[in-house]
């Protein structure tokens, strides 16, 4: 799908906040609200808007340790451990990827105690993964979901 100037910027304020009412978008581009609304629709329909969500604190539900675990998988065996991966609560992000790691996953536990019961009891043995490497999050400085469009 081609977007044009206006597409984007109704992107960009759609970004900023989510639940923005194609009113008050369409006040803001000089657009109707039924126009607004029709070019949401197509860019729903054409996979570039995927959904919505509400942003939530990790911490404020409970989540206090956050990491990043990388993993070097046996060749062929990536699907399977992206699978098995997908299946363990607290994993937010699972990554495909180049470089030193075949899988990088972003997770969020309660405590030490859980992040150690995670990777000893559910990763460590998990097969097709022949090495791991936790990075425990000390501070997240900057985390953004929007994209410059």
């Amino acid at each position: 799908m081609q977007l044009d100037d206006t597409d984007r910027e109704i992107l960009r304020i759609l970004q900023e906040d989510a639940r923005t009412p194609f009113s008050e978008i369409a006040r803001r581009i000089d657009m109707s609200s039924a126009t607004v609304h029709d070019r949401v629709s197509r860019m729903k329909e054409n996979g570039v808007i995927t959904g919505y969500h509400a942003e939530v604190d990790p911490k404020a539900v409970g989540y206090d340790v956050s990491a990043v675990v990388g993993f070097r998988v046996e060749q062929g065996r990536e699907t399977r451990v992206l699978d098995r991966l997908s299946d363990i609560d607290g994993i937010q992000e699972i990554h495909l990827t180049t470089g030193d790691w075949d899988v990088i996953a972003k997770l969020f536990v309660t405590d030490a105690d859980e992040l150690r019961e995670l990777l000893f009891d559910r990763i460590a043995d998990m097969d097709g993964v022949i090495r791991s490497n936790t990075m425990v999050v000390l501070d997240t400085p900057h985390e953004s979901e929007s994209l410059p469009v």
